[in-house]
């Protein structure tokens, strides 16, 4: 008997079928009808019994001989090649397997339909948006892929190239069935459309390629900030207002401090500050207060979580605003509330420049579990005591000379 090593290196006819199914899930067929190249035909070789193991396993060789005669009507033709043997005498064996015709192609690996769906989705294209054709011709498969969402696909892309008015809100894209959830279900190849298709002044490259709407020019969600007057003073009547930053352009009347907070309840149950505001973030959306100009001319104080991203998020706003103080970030409200540390589950590692040296030490001691292993003190965990003593000791230094701004003060204390 022939070991089994030797008869699977025998191609059979499902061999070739895998073979040129591979080829055609990489698009080289689709590609070359879509480029209208003529069909070159295809030449497969067969591996089959070498003369020694027509002796060793005659049967077995016959066996094999007899499968290739019956699966030849699926190609164009088999040639043969004679393989001798003194025992056995001189046989006919399979050499080389041809397809000399697309259509017998199309049919050996059932995709005639898939071809023919192609074809029309690619007309379509070419009549319509021929720089989306293009695009087809070169990525067939991830097409038919998509075959059941493409014609909305190539909708959107078609009114996105011929829209020329103001930026709008991806709500407003006016094509039958294409609705928001489509296109953010999609957004990845929309993405990859679009950016082959529209011209470069119609493209944001500094956005990144996950935000679509700063990448194409759509309106994003505008940035809202939410604040409390901390004094007697109000806004028409307000104590508490949420408005647009992109709207927040002057600052409210008589303000000279701006805290900002972290948390919801804390920013709710903030003590009353004379001549100022409380803000509460959004993490590290907190950037977008950097839009606020008049804040630049305001003493900017920022209250977060004592771990590494109550850092990290502190370091990205006095980058965008390099007067920002700290309010019971600091060694000694981290110490003193020992009872009230939770575990940070993910803790931040990067370099934070922006930090004041001390600051920089404390965050390096998160970094390395000094404390313990991702050591972290949420704002609301601190007694509201300790945060009037903090505030108390703000004011006292907001009648002190003032410090150079390039190096912030920070202004924790229990």
């Amino acid at each position: 008997m022939v070991a089994p090593t030797a008869r699977r290196a025998w191609t059979t006819p499902a061999d070739v079928t895998d073979r040129l199914r591979r080829r055609w899930m990489h698009g080289d067929f689709l590609t070359a009808l879509a480029e209208q190249h003529p069909f070159e035909p295809l030449c497969i070789p067969l591996g089959g019994p070498k003369p020694s193991e027509l002796t060793r396993d005659f049967d077995a060789v016959r066996t094999w001989v007899n499968t290739w005669n019956s699966a030849g009507q699926q190609f164009s033709r088999i040639e043969h090649r004679r393989v001798g043997g003194r025992v056995v005498g001189t046989n006919n064996l399979p050499h080389q397997a041809w397809i000399d015709h697309r259509e017998q192609l199309w049919n050996l690996l059932g995709v005639t339909s898939a071809v023919h769906r192609f074809q029309t989705l690619l007309a379509s294209a070419r009549e319509a948006t021929p720089e989306l054709a293009a695009w087809m011709t070169a990525y067939p498969m991830k097409v038919l892929d998509l075959e059941t969402d493409w014609e909305r696909l190539h909708q959107t892309v078609r009114w996105i190239l011929d829209y020329q008015g103001p930026p709008l809100y991806l709500r407003q894209i006016d094509v039958p069935g294409v609705d928001t959830k489509f296109i953010e279900g999609h957004r990845a190849i929309l993405t990859t459309l679009l950016e082959h298709c529209l011209p470069a002044d119609r493209i944001d490259t500094d956005a990144p390629r996950t935000s679509f709407t700063a990448r194409f020019r759509f309106r994003g969600k505008p940035a809202y900030a939410r604040f409390r007057l901390l004094g007697d003073t109000s806004v028409a009547g307000f104590s508490e207002l949420t408005v647009r930053v992109d709207e927040f352009t002057t600052s409210p009347p008589g303000i000279r401090t701006v805290f900002i907070v972290e948390n919801e309840t804390t920013y709710l149950a903030f003590p009353p500050q004379p001549a100022s505001i409380v803000i509460l973030g959004g993490g590290y959306a907190v950037t977008q207060l950097a839009e606020l100009q008049w804040l630049h001319d305001k003493r900017l104080v920022y209250w977060g979580d004592l771990d590494t991203h109550g850092f990290a998020i502190l370091d990205r706003l006095r980058r965008a605003l390099p007067h920002t103080e700290s309010l019971l970030m600091d060694r000694s409200t981290l110490t003193a509330h020992r009872g009230q540390w939770v575990k940070e589950s993910k803790p931040a590692r990067g370099p934070l420049p922006s930090l004041t040296g001390e600051e920089t030490d404390l965050y390096q001691s998160l970094v390395d579990d000094d404390f313990g292993h991702g050591v972290r003190l949420e704002q609301e965990r601190i007694p509201f005591s300790a945060v009037q003593t903090a505030l108390a000791g703000l004011q006292y230094l907001s009648t002190q000379p003032p410090h150079d701004e390039r190096c912030p003060r920070p202004t924790g204390t229990t």
